[in-house]
């Protein structure tokens, strides 16, 4: 049975479940064309990507490429990902291989390697809002590799309260482990420079 959904063209909120979310999308209601991730029950515009954004994206894309096995991890760019009541797209997802590609179904944490947000304007709301989804939906290791200052936050432990318990900040010149991939390390220059640069 189809069923039929409107957008709240006021001011006033409405809280959509992940199943209301996915059937806007299986009936075309919203497509990719719309910019939209569900966050929390709300319907939330992602931010528009702008240039040194999406080239940190393209540097984070090729350098799982070529570090990372299929039968290893599946590295997913700007795709869906099922948190809790939410299916944010964020940059870069590692998540473990599985015969159907996520075919059937979005990653979900306990799929999740690590999750990876490039930060430009969206630091804030990645530092708090995403934040505390991740952790809260125990998300095990959650990045935010922050443009402007050319360094990334690692979060690790999630908490049931939002937080993780630990928390470091590697920049220039250091390197990234990778808890659920051991002996994976991660130059921070490779995120932030271009190549002739390092």
């Amino acid at each position: 049975m189809s069923v039929a959904y409107e957008l709240p063209t006021d001011r006033s909120r409405h809280r959509f479940s992940l199943e209301e979310y996915e059937q806007m999308i299986e009936f075309g209601i919203l497509d990719e064309n719309d910019n939209l991730e569900l966050i929390r029950g709300e319907l939330v515009t992602k931010m528009t990507i702008g240039d040194p954004h999406a080239a940190c994206v393209d540097r984070l894309t090729r350098l799982f490429s070529r570090l990372l096995e299929e039968d290893v991890a599946v590295v997913r760019i700007q795709n869906p990902a099922i948190v809790l009541d939410s299916r944010p797209e964020p940059d870069v997802v590692l998540a473990v291989s599985r015969d159907d590609d996520y075919a059937t179904s979005a990653p979900r944490s306990a799929d999740i390697l690590l999750l990876i947000e490039v930060a430009d304007s969206s630091l804030e709301y990645d530092r708090t809002e995403k934040l505390s989804l991740y952790a809260e939906a125990g998300v095990d290791e959650y990045w935010i590799a922050n443009v402007r200052q050319q360094c990334v936050e690692v979060y690790r432990n999630p908490q049931s309260n939002g937080t993780y318990a630990d928390t470091c900040v590697l920049k220039l010149r250091e390197s990234l482990s990778i808890v659920k991939l051991p002996g994976i390390t991660v130059a921070v220059d490779h995120v932030f420079k271009a190549r002739r640069d390092r």
